[in-house]
């Protein structure tokens, strides 16, 4: 991703659009994000950008339920 992300203080912009009850910390850097239900993701957008340039644009994650 071109730009630096804020601190892992500030939340994921993806937590402005769901409810509280599906916000959740990062997998990796601790950072509110929109975590749980539909959308929701364990990375948060810059975390989830690093794991595409590394592996990917088609990495993702397996669902334990």
């Amino acid at each position: 991703m071109a730009s630096t992300p804020p601190p892992a203080t500030e939340p994921d912009p993806s937590t402005f659009s769901c409810s509280s009850s599906l916000v959740g910390p990062c997998a990796s850097c601790q950072r509110t994000t929109h975590k749980y239900g539909s959308g929701g993701l364990p990375l948060c957008q810059w975390c989830m950008a690093s794991a595409q340039e590394k592996w990917g644009p088609a990495v993702g994650f397996t669902s334990t339920r």
